[in-house]
């Protein structure tokens, strides 16, 4: 009896163990989304929002400058431990369990770390002229850092989200270095030919091409000549 009642657990142990398993797994392959510390936090916001919603695992991680100018740019003034801002973008994005992965500035065990363990896409957005720095010089001083340098190394995605105006020179040498390198530097620079009517719009502008870099289906933003293309008049 007791060996039946022994099995029952068992069994009711694996298959939630199981649960879990096809949880995690039906997330698509994560992207790591790096949060510095120049203006365009909204920039971030909108897209690990529509990350989440496209299905995406997300792995996160905020610098602590980004932490004030999200609360500057925002109305959210999110907490600086990992654990908490976690769980408070897996509230305010509804994102499912273990979605949205949040990982500290000296979290040297996060998989990030390792090319062994980290997404095939990063990006950082926004890029402040520092981060860029750092990456385009291999600094490696926090994850974030370390987090691009894998992704160099490892010829993978990275997409920079630089915005400063106007830019010195190292700036953009810094930039030039990293385009031979084949990182897509995006300055945060949106269009006004899809007649945007509000803030949101041009941050859905910046976002969509982030969307179509990454692979990610989207339809923020009407693409160039598809009103033509569909036979619409005006």
């Amino acid at each position: 009896m007791i060996r039946k009642m022994a099995s029952k657990v068992d069994n009711k142990l694996a298959r939630n163990a199981d649960s879990k398993m096809n949880s995690k797994l039906a997330y698509k392959a994560p992207i790591t989304l790096a949060i510095t510390g120049a203006s365009g936090a909204p920039y971030a916001l909108r897209l690990l929002d529509c990350l989440v919603h496209a299905g995406h695992q997300v792995y996160v991680m905020v610098s602590k400058a980004a932490h004030i100018v999200i609360a500057t740019e925002t109305e959210h003034k999110l907490p600086a431990q990992a654990a908490q801002l976690e769980q408070a973008l897996t509230d305010l994005y509804q994102a499912g369990e273990g979605q949205i992965k949040v990982f500290g500035k000296e979290d040297w065990m996060a998989p990030v770390a390792s090319g062994s363990g980290a997404a095939s896409q990063m990006v950082v957005c926004p890029c402040s002229t520092g981060s860029l720095s750092a990456i385009a010089t291999g600094a490696s001083n926090n994850l974030i850092e370390r987090a691009a340098d894998v992704a160099l190394k490892e010829r993978r995605k990275l997409i920079l989200v630089p915005r400063e105006t106007p830019y010195s020179a190292i700036h953009l040498e810094h930039m030039l270095t990293l385009t031979r390198m084949g990182v897509v530097v995006m300055p945060a620079s949106p269009g006004f030919y899809h007649e945007p009517k509000s803030v949101d719009d041009l941050v859905d502008f910046m976002v969509a091409r982030l969307l179509d870099h990454l692979g990610v289906e989207q339809n923020l933003v009407e693409r160039w000549g598809q009103s033509r293309m569909d036979g619409k008049t005006e």
